[in-house]
């Protein structure tokens, strides 16, 4: 959620704008967070348009969102807190890879399962997936 002084900000200035958000930091490392959520149409629709989507594509990719929040949504928050991270700072490690069950290297790939694997055709035929070929523009 935007706090309500900041609204008139969202077009003018943008990057001036204050969220409701918070942090739950540990010896200086973030392990939780959530926020106040947006529950006006409107000012959902002023978010979005500051971030460079116009109604039609809004409507097309968050017109769920935004239906809903006609019917009226209460005001609500969350928090989310990562397990992962809290365990990292209990046994002291400084790298994530130590404490999560299928870290990704730098080049995104899981190495014990070799994830992303290549996918079964049979797999893609039954989902009416079809993979194109990749092109390069120079």
């Amino acid at each position: 959620m935007i706090y309500a002084d900041d609204l008139d900000l969202l077009e003018s200035d943008p990057l001036a704008v204050r969220s409701r958000a918070y942090d739950l930091v540990v010896n200086g490392r973030e392990i939780g967070s959530g926020s106040i959520r947006i529950t006006d149409p409107a000012i959902q629709q002023r978010v979005l348009a500051a971030l460079g989507i116009d109604a039609e594509e809004a409507q097309r990719k968050f017109g769920f969102l935004l239906e809903a929040f006609e019917y009226g949504v209460p005001p609500h928050g969350g928090w989310a807190g990562g397990i992962d991270r809290m365990v990292m700072e209990g046994l002291g490690t400084d790298n994530i890879r130590d404490v999560i069950a299928f870290p990704k290297n730098q080049q995104a790939q899981e190495p014990m399962t070799d994830a992303p694997a290549p996918v079964d055709p049979a797999q893609l035929r039954e989902l009416g997936i079809a993979i194109l070929p990749t092109t390069r523009t120079p």
